[in-house]
């Protein structure tokens, strides 16, 4: 069996808007001054993931010089994100007619808000990690299933791998990866950098991200995060829709 090419470019929600950017700001240089100063975690600086990369990933694709990438940036603009969330919440608005006679007043809520709330590592064993992420809190499930329908939406076009593993929407916030020099050691390729992160989810364990934010798109970006002209760095956004 052929090994599966290098992913090129994901689908994804992101999370950085003009609602929610002061929050997740805030919280994200809070969280970087504490864990990486020496008094504390003296993680390395460069592990922590920029603002401007925060999203939640439904699912990667593999486009070699963008070949394919045009059928899916049409396939994405023809979604209608209304009428996916309507078939999800079909049955939660028959009960709610039945119990509610009143007519809803005012402008229509967002098809789906996010809060991002405590932290886990991505590895089983936190004392060996080195993907921290941020979990959506999705009590009743909805962000999973409208993610769900996307992804396998992408799959069935055959324009998206099919993944044997459940899907876990999650802000990656930590990953030492992106530390610098982490794979040289005496000329020779070393071990990947981990850091026993026990503590430091103790710590996070009910830290607010950001709260009740609209998502505002659905988007297909490239792999590998660039630097802006503001010193952060972000995705390049091939392709977008609003979430209407």
């Amino acid at each position: 069996m052929p090994p599966r090419p290098s992913p090129t470019h994901f689908l994804c929600l992101p999370l950085v808007t003009g609602a929610s950017r002061h929050q997740l700001s805030a919280s994200l240089s809070a969280f970087s001054a504490d864990v990486t100063s020496p008094d504390s975690f003296a993680v390395p600086e460069q592990a922590i993931r920029p603002l401007g990369t925060l999203h939640l990933t439904i699912g990667v694709m593999s486009f070699p010089k963008n070949d394919g990438l045009d059928k899916a940036v049409a396939l994405l603009k023809t979604l209608v994100p209304r009428k996916i969330m309507a078939s999800i919440n079909a049955a939660e608005s028959v009960k709610s007619t039945e119990h509610s006679a009143q007519e809803p007043t005012g402008p229509p809520p967002p098809l789906l808000s996010v809060t991002l709330k405590g932290l886990h590592a991505m590895q089983p064993a936190a004392s060996k990690a080195s993907v921290l992420y941020a979990p959506p809190v999705d009590t009743e499930g909805t962000l999973l299933r409208f993610c769900e329908n996307l992804r396998s939406t992408f799959q069935e076009a055959g324009l998206m791998a099919e993944e044997n593993r459940p899907l876990l929407l999650h802000a990656t916030i930590m990953n030492t990866i992106y530390v610098k020099g982490r794979n040289r050691k005496g000329g020779k390729r070393s071990e990947k950098l981990t850091i026993d992160a026990r503590d430091i989810l103790d710590r996070y364990n009910d830290y607010v991200w950001m709260e009740d934010v609209p998502i505002e798109k659905i988007a297909i970006c490239k792999m590998g995060a660039k630097k802006q002209e503001d010193g952060d760095e972000a995705y390049e956004v091939e392709a977008e829709i609003e979430m209407t």
